[in-house]
């Protein structure tokens, strides 16, 4: 998804990837990961003092679009370009979240 995709931020390119699969999901599997899921996720990722945001409705509709979540997410995760570096697998989500560098505010039992 093209739309998803934010200048100068590598990590657009994970959400990008992240919403073609909710894409290709049928209503009855976006309906089952709503259903077990029941949250709507804000990430805030930074880079050289400049912020994108992108939301992941995973409690109303099954898809991710770029800005802040309308209201209050239930979850905010807040990040650097480490998201890059947790999606290829070069640091661990624990790691990232002890040493400051993933950061998250709201119900995390969500």
């Amino acid at each position: 998804m093209s739309d998803l995709k934010e200048p100068g931020f590598a990590a657009s390119n994970i959400i990008a990837g992240l919403g073609d699969a909710f894409d290709h999901l049928s209503e009855a599997q976006k309906k089952a990961q709503i259903k077990k899921t029941n949250g709507i996720f804000e990430l805030r990722v930074s880079k050289d003092e400049k912020e994108a945001t992108w939301t992941i409705d995973l409690k109303k509709e099954g898809a991710i679009s770029k800005g802040p979540a309308t209201g209050k997410p239930d979850v905010a995760i807040i990040l650097s370009e480490t998201l890059t570096e947790l999606a290829t697998g070069k640091l661990n989500g624990q790691k990232a979240f002890l040493t400051g560098r993933l950061k998250t505010k709201g119900k995390l039992a969500t």
